[in-house]
């Protein structure tokens, strides 16, 4: 799919480990507060979450304290805004997206057209930005929170905090992370209609083998999509499942489905996470997680099946120390937001650092 040829979602891979590979800011300054825009270290970014590398090589930012969507010039290194207007609020469906208002964009894709999607989560609703006349509209939600609408339009459908969405490279399937009902909703974008694909609305892990529709699946927090595999990063599950979407199996990846921190280099099934929040499949075809409240960026090895850590330290080194260091002896808050790009280069949304960093690929 076409995040493949820019990105893949997700962190480093194992060759980067051993050499140690260094981590450095390329936007933000560690302040939350508008001072408008301009060259990406002076420019204040409030609360990264999902980052992306846009079909143009540029970097798109989710910033969530600030409504907006960013665009991180890779040439320039200049920092201009793709869609809010920094007010809080839902509007501006038909008019040029940087005059429309967004409430907490947490996540952001691309299809194979170019056009950019918003998972807007305190709007509880999918917007999408038209690639050629940067226009915006809304696919999916009422822009109320709650729990109805399957079986007919996107668009008088209720979601209640979405997190994640993925779309296909050809734009017609949109899948959403519907974590406060504990579901994985799908819409197919040429009929508009929605349904749920994952879950039955229970707090409860779900086990292996065919979804029939009793399924649990407690809180969905993340999704990657690579072809026909889902990838789907459990929040409250503190785990990592595999869906296959022609025959719907659901396959348990890593994590043991209880909090903490521990496995690096052991068995990925028995290693702990602690509120996965970002998931994506590397560039060698490893999976990495956003390890969010262990302040920690780590990677699945999917053929040996182990887990080890990519940056931060772990949950007692919460901070934001460490820039032009080994990004394992760094120090990461909470970070949300990351996926790699083509030659391996790791994009962190830093969440309460305010800053994005990368860590630099393997030389």
């Amino acid at each position: 799919m076409r995040h493949l040829a820019f990105l893949a979602c997700l962190l480093v891979a194992g060759p980067l480990l051993a050499q140690s590979p260094k981590i450095v800011t390329i936007a933000g300054t560690g302040q939350p507060k508008p001072n408008g825009v301009g060259a990406a270290l002076e420019t204040n970014v409030g609360q990264p979450f999902g980052v992306e590398v846009g079909p143009d090589g540029a970097l798109y930012i989710a910033e969530v304290e600030n409504h907006r969507v960013l665009r991180l010039d890779p040439n320039s290194k200049q920092i201009s805004v793709v869609a809010g207007t920094g007010e809080p609020g839902i509007s501006g469906d038909g008019g040029p997206a940087t005059e429309a208002k967004l409430i907490e964009p947490y996540e952001l894709r691309f299809d194979a057209a170019d056009n950019l999607y918003i998972v807007d989560m305190q709007g509880h609703n999918i917007r999408r930005v038209d690639s050629k006349s940067k226009k915006i509209e809304t696919l999916a939600g009422t822009g109320k929170a709650g729990f109805s609408g399957d079986g007919g339009p996107a668009t008088q459908a209720q979601f209640n905090r979405p997190h994640s969405i993925v779309v296909d490279p050809v734009g017609e399937n949109l899948y959403v992370a519907d974590i406060q009902n504990h579901r994985i909703r799908h819409v197919d974008l040429r009929t508009g209609v929605i349904n749920t694909l994952a879950g039955n609305g229970k707090r409860e892990l779900p086990s292996e083998g065919l979804l029939d529709g009793s399924k649990p699946l407690i809180g969905p927090r993340a999704l990657y999509l690579d072809g026909d595999t889902l990838w789907i990063a459990l929040r409250e599950g503190h785990s990592v499942w595999r869906l296959d979407l022609p025959t719907k199996q659901l396959t348990h990846v890593a994590g043991e489905g209880k909090s903490g921190f521990a496995g690096d280099g052991g068995p990925a099934k028995k290693a702990r996470f602690n509120g996965p929040k970002g998931i994506a499949l590397g560039p060698d075809n490893d999976l990495f997680v956003v390890d969010t409240e262990n302040q920690t960026i780590r990677r699945i090895d999917l053929q040996k099946n182990t887990v080890s850590t990519v940056a931060g330290q772990g949950p007692k080194a919460r901070g934001g120390a460490g820039d032009g260091g080994a990004a394992t002896e760094a120090e990461l808050d909470r970070p949300h937001g990351v996926c790699v790009g083509a030659d391996g280069t790791v994009y962190i949304g830093d969440t309460n650092n305010h800053r994005v960093r990368i860590v630099e690929p393997k030389k």
